[in-house]
């Protein structure tokens, strides 16, 4: 079923559920490009799709066509000639579900570009390639969402896991991209931009098809056997007896985890504990080389409020910023317990989780030496953030009193964690 609307602006859509298509008179005289209209009004043609997963077309319904300078005012003519009489038909998602960057149409040429509205700078606003025309547009997010979703095109690689399965979905989107030319053809000034968003979907998104839902594990993923050796080497992971375990610690799948998988010693934003057996909280916050560091010679006010909680919380080593990784000795999951705010936080579902997620940061780290995928430091980001989030969705979940751990540390381009040259990366940052 479809209906009409008049939207804010002259202009009137036809939608349907899952699709938005114009008529004739309504392009003009916004689109003269033979095939875009096509596409946009032809029969049997599939329009644009109102909302996806990857993008959003939004702003077609809410405003109809409208031209950047429509939608900027621009009063004083400060907006670049090229730029003026693009259309404004979408914008892509972040992982929050918020639009990042429009997605502008080129009437004339039916070339599809992205731009960042600055509406009080409009003479600083450029725009960055992003596909060659709509038809390729929407197959390529199509993909994606159905990557995501494991439908479609993708449909097979339900309950196929492993670093097989990751390599065949990546070589698998690559070659839809480089079918609807998204990254070659949409090249401009700087032509690596367009590239980079797509490929950054076909090398990072797969990742999260290295683990499958926990069966025999008993926590929230069973990884692969020696995922991570493989990934840090051997003699990097850590692996514990049961004499380094505390009593609090009775969650079974953790301690059978943390004997038999075991965590990296390091890894970016995470050190493990290493120097003594694992404490709860509770010993920790009374250590005295822990008071010393801290100044506090009780204490008494680095614990959780609940005793009981310092009690059945086991340290597992820190994160930056004076911030401790522990896990529920009784349910097993993860958190964070910041000594600065004396809060507790969530971080992840549980120890299966946090693995992968330590996997997921020194994957892409090797992956970034190959592709240099920081050049699109904000998109690779926010591609992290989706991929942690196909297998853990809390990890990228608000929290009661801020922003999720992971999102924020990945979005840090000042910290440069994500770079594959991290220490000389760092340590060039103001």
């Amino acid at each position: 079923m479809s209906t009409t609307r008049t939207t804010t602006g002259t202009t009137k859509i036809t939608t349907t559920i899952k699709k938005i298509t114009f008529t004739e008179d309504q392009l003009d005289p916004y689109v003269t490009h033979a095939p875009t209209r096509r596409w946009l009004t032809g029969p049997g043609l599939p329009g644009l799709p109102g909302d996806g997963g990857l993008l959003t077309f939004e702003a077609l319904r809410t405003d109809g066509l409208r031209t950047v300078a429509d939608s900027t005012g621009d009063p004083e003519g400060r907006l670049a000639a090229e730029l003026r009489d693009r259309l404004v038909i979408g914008g892509i998602l972040g992982a929050d579900g918020r639009s990042r960057e429009s997605v502008l149409l080129d009437g004339m040429t039916g070339e599809i570009s992205t731009t960042y509205f600055l509406h009080d700078r409009p003479d600083l606003m450029d725009t960055r390639p992003l596909a060659p025309s709509l038809e390729k547009l929407v197959r390529c997010a199509t993909a994606v969402d159905e990557l995501t979703a494991l439908r479609g095109q993708f449909a097979s690689y339900a309950g196929r896991l492993g670093p097989q399965a990751v390599t065949e979905a990546t070589r698998h989107l690559l070659a839809v991209f480089e079918d609807s030319a998204a990254g070659e053809a949409a090249k401009g000034a700087d032509g690596a931009s367009a590239g980079l968003f797509w490929k950054l979907a076909a090398v990072i998104r797969p990742l999260a098809l290295v683990a499958g839902p926990g069966t025999r594990s008993g926590l929230a993923l069973d990884l692969p056997v020696r995922l991570l050796d493989e990934e840090f080497g051997s003699g990097e992971i850590v692996r514990f007896e049961d004499v380094d375990f505390p009593k609090a610690l009775t969650h079974a799948p953790t301690r059978d985890f943390l004997r038999e998988v075991g965590l990296p010693e390091e890894a970016v934003w995470f050190t493990l504990e290493t120097d003594m057996p694992l404490q709860t909280l509770a010993e920790y916050g009374t250590d005295d080389r822990a008071d010393d560091r801290a100044g506090d010679p009780s204490g008494e006010h680095r614990l959780p409020a609940a005793a009981a909680d310092a009690d059945r919380l086991i340290r597992l080593g820190h994160l930056l910023e004076d911030t401790s990784l522990v896990v529920d000795g009784t349910t097993g999951a993860v958190l964070t317990w910041s000594e600065p705010d004396q809060a507790l936080r969530p971080l992840n579902a549980d120890i299966s989780t946090l693995a992968f997620t330590l996997w997921l940061i020194r994957r892409e780290r090797a992956l970034d030496a190959v592709h240099e995928l920081t050049d699109a430091y904000g998109q690779l980001a926010d591609t992290m953030s989706r991929t942690l989030a196909a297998v853990d969705p809390l990890a990228c979940a608000p929290t009661p009193d801020g922003l999720p751990y992971w999102p924020t540390v990945f979005e840090d381009e000042t910290g440069g964690g994500l770079c594959a040259e991290y220490a000389e990366y760092a340590g060039r940052r103001p």
